[in-house]
């Protein structure tokens, strides 16, 4: 039997075209059109520039959806990808299951092209990106790019950040954090999605594996670093929204640099749309602006045989499977701010470090909104704590040391990036506990580094590998441990 072209049909609907009009524009019965969709029979070559024209398809595209019986099309799309589906119809109006079509129209294009174009993107160097981004954005009177001085060696990052942003060390807790969730309804109505993009990348995120969970995530409406704290307002976003809006910039970019294109302002369509210029970039309430939690996790251990006190500063390698910093070099934990249960108690950032240092250190995968929902009402709950958590939150130990030391605004994605220092000064933490620091399915790669050992320090902060936000956040903890000691 003939496999209907669902996709086909769903393309001309959403095109806004009755078989009727379709038949006419084409000047074919509508009975042509019928068989089309039905398997039937395929359009004649002549036709198809014209089809792809009216149906709003590239003819890679309008292929696809002609011929599909040329792949072995999945039973159904993985749940992640079909919600995200689900998600992208309803905002761009399109009659439900037309997403997931083209999506899966794309998939045997995608399986072959996408391990060469990873391969690619992989090639380029943190440095090159940083050129092409301050080639792109050019310079500001008041804001700059992070500068990491290693060993006498100036380092540059795509950090964009000021000297009130940096010159910082505030204790997260209740007194230092005042941070506000608005409830802005004049945001809903500026999405701006660009279609064929978005598609590819829900078409890649099925086939690498990626874990995409639309949950809620927090945006940052305003941020200011004062003597007495962290003063924010933040407002809420689908991550769905995120990841097929602002975090495609960093693919378009990585594409662009790999096959050697000049970049410059016109010459990267999603950028030039969603962030043009500096001024759009500190422009927070009229854009998208996710982000989250960078910290540099250091743990005093005692002084041994052959090595003096020092802190053992930790080192993760990004899997393949997460949404961004994909198998580079950051610091752990890494993750998004956004809420658990509680929206507006959830907006600490304290709240979502002591998540993270659960989840990517100490294993709690209950705790993880990729793998299942929240079914926990109190999640962080000192009795829901894992042991090593537990003994460093109580009353009696008071040896976790969680501090902000800098905020930026990253231009690969437009994030805002909160370094932070998560200090264990407790000196028996290490012999007692450090068994149990495992990192979960987001790292491919834990390592640690002395903070005493200056020459492998150089090493390390100097290798190509390193994400932007993950070598701020390495820097100024490094430097607050520095002054520390002294």
């Amino acid at each position: 039997m003939p496999t209907r072209r669902r996709g086909l049909a769903a393309a001309r609907k959403s095109a806004g075209h009755t078989q009727e009009s379709l038949a006419a524009a084409l000047k074919v019965d509508r009975s042509t059109v019928i068989r089309w969709e039905a398997g039937d029979y395929a359009p004649l070559p002549y036709l198809r520039p014209k089809l792809a024209r009216l149906l709003q398809q590239t003819p890679e595209q309008l292929r696809n959806l002609i011929d599909v019986n040329t792949f072995e099309a999945p039973a159904s799309l993985s749940p992640d990808v079909d919600a995200a589906c689900g998600w992208l119809d309803e905002q761009l109006g399109w009659t439900p299951g037309t997403s997931a079509w083209r999506v899966t129209a794309r998939l045997p294009k995608t399986r072959r092209e996408l391990p060469a174009r990873r391969a690619r993107r992989a090639r380029v160097p943190r440095s090159q990106v940083t050129s092409a981004l301050k080639a792109y954005y050019g310079d500001d009177p008041d804001y700059f790019a992070y500068t990491a001085n290693v060993a006498g060696r100036e380092i540059e990052t795509s950090i964009l950040t000021r000297p009130d942003w940096l010159d910082v060390q505030i204790p997260l807790t209740a007194e230092t954090e005042h941070i506000t969730l608005v409830q802005s309804k004049s945001y809903d109505s500026s999405i701006d999605i660009e279609p064929e993009p978005a598609l590819d990348r829900l078409a890649e995120v099925e086939v690498s594996g990626i874990r995409l969970t639309n949950e809620p995530i927090y945006r940052l409406l305003s941020a200011a670093m004062m003597p007495d704290g962290i003063h924010a307002t933040v407002g809420l976003a689908d991550f769905a929204e995120y990841a097929l809006t602002m975090d495609l910039l960093e693919n378009e970019l990585l594409d662009a640099l790999a096959e050697k294109r000049t970049v410059e302002r016109g010459s990267l369509p999603l950028r030039d749309r969603y962030l043009p210029t500096i001024t759009s970039v500190i422009d927070l309430p009229s854009r998208l602006c996710a982000g989250g939690i960078v910290a540099l996790s250091a743990i005093a251990r005692p002084a041994g045989p052959h090595r003096d006190a020092d802190y053992a500063l930790l080192v993760q390698e990004r899997s393949a499977l997460v949404v961004n910093a994909t198998q580079q070099l950051t610091v752990i934990p890494k993750g998004f701010h956004q809420p658990l249960t509680d929206y507006e108690a959830d907006t600490s950032l304290r709240t979502t470090l002591l998540r993270e240092i659960e989840e990517e250190l100490f294993g709690r995968s209950d705790l993880d909104s990729t793998i299942d929902s929240a079914r926990a009402i109190s999640p962080m709950h000192p009795r829901r704590m894992s042991e090593p958590m537990q003994w460093l939150t109580s009353q009696e130990a008071g040896y976790l040391r969680l501090d902000s030391t800098g905020l930026g605004l990253n231009l690969v994605s437009g994030n805002f990036e909160f370094s932070c220092l998560a200090a264990i000064d407790a000196p028996t933490f290490w012999s007692r506990f450090a068994g149990h620091i495992e990192a979960n399915w987001e790292t491919k790669g834990l390592r640690s580094c002395s903070s005493r050992d200056d020459h492998a320090l150089t090493h390390l902060l100097t290798g190509k590998s390193w994400n932007n936000e993950g070598l701020f956040a390495f820097c100024q903890g490094l430097d607050r441990l520095q002054v520390d000691r002294t």
